[in-house]
């Protein structure tokens, strides 16, 4: 049977996580986000959760080993293809991944990475509103409420989150091109990587990605 054991990569605002939720849906994959797996770890009080939710009250990044021990607690619940979305971040992140992906006999079969300019990111991320009440998510651009800046839902005020205004997108891109680029470097040496032009309808997106992991 082919190996189908993805990761996203892209910079915040890319598409990500839509493009990964749109394919495991459609192929029957599991995907694995680093954020969800966190939450759900802290609210089901595990032993990784409660170690991970002391790091994040103080403010403080999770440390590489309690995400990869939460990922290895995922990766034994399943017995399919996966995608991982948000992880890994940082090139020490991802030989850490390699160790587990080793000894769990997973290959990965391509690293999708999602190009978008930073220019076409900061647009999106600012045109993102929120409903604080049903926390239904819009984008003022490509998928506005019917009436402008009230949510559908609810009939509640929209909301622009405080990471969305243009400086701190800026500052997360900065982050991004910091720590989580070299990793293009990184999977490009061991023939992983595949570029995907992450610009324009999600459709056309999702058709290409599936021509390349699929072929």
């Amino acid at each position: 049977m082919a190996v189908l054991n993805f990761i996203f990569l892209g910079p915040p605002g890319a598409g990500k996580g839509t493009q990964a939720e749109i394919i495991a849906k459609k192929h029957g994959l599991v995907k694995i986000s680093t954020g969800d797996i966190l939450r759900e770890a802290v609210k089901n009080g595990t032993e990784l959760g409660k170690l991970a939710d002391g790091y994040m009250k103080a403010g403080e990044l999770v440390p590489d080993e309690i995400m990869l021990g939460l990922i290895e607690e995922q990766l034994e619940k399943i017995d399919k293809g996966f995608i991982l979305d948000g992880f890994p971040r940082t090139v020490k992140q991802a030989e850490g991944l390699d160790e587990l992906l080793k000894k769990k006999n997973m290959p990965l079969k391509a690293v999708i990475l999602l190009d978008v300019p930073d220019e076409e990111i900061v647009k999106r991320l600012s045109a993102r509103r929120v409903c604080p009440n049903c926390g239904a998510v819009y984008n003022m651009i490509y998928n506005p409420p019917k009436n402008d800046e009230i949510c559908d839902v609810c009939g509640t005020k929209l909301v622009q989150r405080k990471d969305d205004n243009p400086e701190t997108i800026k500052r997360r891109l900065a982050v991004y091109h910091e720590q989580t680029a070299p990793l293009i470097d990184y999977y490009k040496e061991k023939g992983l990587l595949v570029r995907i032009d992450g610009t324009g309808e999600p459709e056309k997106i999702t058709r290409a990605i599936e021509e390349v992991i699929f072929k």
